[in-house]
C-alpha cells in the first residue's frame, strides 16, 4: 500500500520534471533565432547544404530498398522508412527531427568552439546576444581627459562596442610628464586610463596595467601601463601604433586617439584678485596650483594639426560626449586643437556636455552649471550642446570637504537642460559610470529612437 502511494506520488512528479526539461529544452532552442544575433542565416545556409547531402543519401537508399534481396532487411527498411505513414507526415517527422539534431549540434559545437572565451556563469546564447547587441551600437565619441572620461567610457563600454575616446595630450604633471620630458613622447597616462576602462576584463589585466611602483622601486613611481606604452612607442616607432598595440593587448573594445600627435603645451592666463594683476602660466600640472581665476587657456604651439583619425571618428559620431573631467586641463583643451573643434561644428552628430558633479580646487572654485558652459564659450566659440546633462540627486550625502557644482537657473533659458542622480553614492564627487551611460543612451534613443538597430522590428 504504502509503494503504491509513493508510486503514484512520484510517477506525476516525474512528468512534470520531465515537462520542465522538455519545455526549456525547446525554449532554449527557440532563443537561437532571435532577430540580431546573426544566427538565422548561417543555419539557413547549413540547411541548404544538408538537403542536399539529403538528396544524395535518399537516391543511395532508394537504390539499395528497391534491389533488397533478403526479404528481413527489406522489412527493416519498411519499418524504418515508416511507409505505413501518409508521405506528408514523413516528411515531417524525419525533418522536425533532423532540424532539432541539426540545431542541437551547432549549439554544442559552437559551445566547445567559444567555451574559452566565455565568462563563468553566462550562458553562450547571451554572450552572442550581448556581443551582437552592442556591436551595432551608436557611434559615440567621447572628449576628455583625466578620471572623468574614462568614467564615462566604463559605462557606455556595455552599450556599444564602438566608442572613440579623444584625449588631450597637454598632461604634463606626474608619471606621464616625467616620461615626456626624458623620453620625448607625448603623455601616456591619460591614454592608459581610457585603455584600461575599455579593456574586456578590468578585473586583473587592467590592475596589472594601473600597478605603480614606489618609489624604491627605482623606476621614479611610474605605472605600469606608462612604461608599457612607453616601450611600445620605442619598439613601434610611433606613439599611435603603440596605443594601438595597448589596445590588442587589453582586448579592448573600441579606440582610443590623441587630438593631436604635436608636443603641446597648456598656457592658461590667470586673474590674481589679491594682487589685481593677470599672469601667464605654464603647464597643465601648474595651472591648477596658482590661487587665482582662470580667464582663457590655450596651446602652444598654437593651431597644432588634430590628429586625423580623430576627425574622421568625429565626422562619422552618432554622438558626441563632452566632459566629464577638468574643466580648463582636460575637456577644453580638447577644443583648442583648431581642426578637432571645426569637426564638432560640422558633424551631424548630437552633442551632449556633461557637466561635473563637483568643482575642483584651483579651476573651478565657486562655479555653478551656466559657469561651466561659459567658460567654454570663452575658450571655444560657436560651439552648440544639444543636451546639457547635470547632476541633481536630493538625497545625495556630499561631504563637506567636497565643494558640488552649484545650481541656477540661467542655463536653463538658454539650453536644453536634462537634470539626472548620476553621482556615485560611495564617492559623491565623481559620477556613477553605470548611471551616467543609462542617462546618455536613454537620452540618445528618445532623440533618436531605438537604440540598436538590430531590435527594431
Amino acid at each position: 500500500m504504502v509503494e503504491r502511494l509513493l508510486l503514484s506520488f512520484c510517477m506525476p512528479h516525474k512528468k512534470r520534471h520531465w515537462k520542465a526539461r522538455t519545455h526549456s529544452l525547446i525554449f532554449s532552442l527557440i532563443r537561437w533565432l532571435t532577430p540580431g544575433i546573426g544566427v538565422k542565416r548561417w543555419l539557413l545556409v547549413v540547411l541548404i547544404g544538408t538537403t542536399f547531402i539529403g538528396f544524395g543519401l535518399t537516391f543511395f537508399a532508394l537504390d539499395i530498398y528497391r534491389d533488397a534481396s533478403v526479404g528481413w532487411f527489406h522489412d527493416i527498411l519498411i519499418t524504418v522508412s515508416l511507409s505505413s505513414f501518409p508521405r506528408w507526415l514523413r516528411a515531417l517527422i524525419f525533418g522536425g527531427i533532423g532540424i532539432v539534431i541539426l540545431i542541437f549540434g551547432i549549439v554544442e559545437l559552437n559551445r566547445s568552439v567559444i567555451k574559452p572565451f566565455l565568462k563563468p556563469g553566462q550562458p553562450l546564447l547571451d554572450t552572442i546576444s550581448t556581443y551582437r547587441r552592442k556591436e551595432r551600437g551608436p557611434r559615440i565619441v567621447a572628449l576628455g581627459g583625466g578620471t572623468g572620461i574614462s568614467y564615462l567610457l566604463r559605462g557606455l563600454k556595455e552599450y556599444s562596442h564602438n566608442l572613440t575616446a579623444i584625449v588631450t595630450v597637454a598632461d604634463d604633471g606626474g608619471s606621464s610628464g616625467e616620461l615626456r620630458k626624458n623620453l620625448g613622447i607625448l603623455p601616456p597616462g591619460d591614454i592608459r586610463n581610457c585603455l584600461t576602462a575599455l579593456a574586456d576584463d578590468e578585473e586583473m589585466l587592467s590592475h596589472v596595467f594601473q600597478y605603480r611602483f614606489g618609489e624604491r622601486a627605482g623606476v621614479n613611481g611610474h605605472s605600469l601601463g606608462n612604461l608599457f606604452i612607453s616601450a611600445l612607442v620605442d619598439i613601434t616607432g610611433s606613439f599611435e601604433e603603440a596605443i594601438a598595440e595597448s589596445g590588442r593587448v587589453l582586448a579592448v573594445k573600441g579606440r582610443v586617439l590623441p587630438a593631436t600627435l604635436h608636443d603641446v603645451k597648456l598656457v592658461a592666463e590667470i586673474n590674481l584678485p589679491d594682487e589685481e594683476r593677470e599672469i601667464k602660466v605654464v603647464g597643465e600640472s601648474t595651472i591648477p596650483k596658482i590661487n587665482g581665476v582662470i580667464e582663457r587657456v590655450w596651446l602652444e604651439p598654437g593651431n597644432p594639426l588634430p590628429y586625423p583619425p580623430a576627425v574622421q571618428a568625429i565626422l562619422n559620431a552618432d554622438l558626441i560626449v563632452i566632459g566629464p573631467g577638468s574643466l580648463y586641463t582636460s575637456v577644453i583643451p580638447n577644443l583648442l586643437v583648431p581642426g578637432l573643434a571645426n569637426a564638432i561644428r560640422t558633424s551631424k552628430a548630437l552633442i551632449f556636455f556633461v557637466c561635473n558633479v563637483a568643482n575642483q580646487e584651483g579651476e573651478t572654485h565657486g562655479y555653478t552649471w551656466s559657469d561651466h558652459i561659459h567658460a567654454i564659450e570663452r575658450n571655444v566659440e560657436n560651439l552648440h550642446f544639444d543636451i546639457i546633462l547635470c547632476n541633481h540627486d536630493a538625497d545625495l550625502r556630499i561631504p563637506k570637504s567636497v565643494e558640488a557644482v552649484l545650481p541656477d537657473s540661467e542655463l536653463k533659458e538658454q539650453y536644453s537642460v536634462y537634470f539626472a542622480p548620476i553621482a556615485d553614492k560611495e564617492n559623491p564627487w565623481r559620477h556613477d559610470p553605470q548611471k551616467l551611460a543609462e542617462v546618455i543612451t536613454d537620452l540618445y534613443q528618445e532623440k533618436t529612437g531605438p537604440l540598436i538597430p538590430g531590435n527594431q522590428q
